[in-house]
């Protein structure tokens, strides 16, 4: 059985162009999720209150997704490119219930 786990990341400082490169590595995962159906929700949290924050960047992720468990989740999380390559600082996943829609 699946569960939803929210895997919550948090970039280190001036991490913008790191991100873009290891941005289609990181797509690739997601896609991976998405084609399983195990992907409810994933993206960006822009730096400042613009939906294209340009050199600003971002100050981390959100992605809402199915496993096993909660440690399946943190082991995707751990080798997640961004993760690998610096993108992230630190990283919090929790088990997650879709209440709505």
């Amino acid at each position: 059985m699946t569960e939803w786990y929210a895997i919550m990341a948090e970039d280190r400082p001036d991490s913008l162009e790191a991100r873009k490169v290891h941005r289609p590595a990181h797509l690739a995962r997601l896609e991976a999720l998405r084609n399983a159906g195990r992907l409810l929700v994933a993206g960006p949290h822009p730096a400042i209150d613009s939906p294209e924050p340009g050199p600003a960047g971002f100050s981390g992720s959100l992605i809402v997704a199915g496993f096993a468990s909660l440690q399946d989740a943190e082991d995707w999380a751990a080798a997640d490119p961004f993760r690998l390559n610096g993108v992230y600082a630190k990283i919090v996943v929790k088990p997650f219930i879709k209440v709505m829609p």
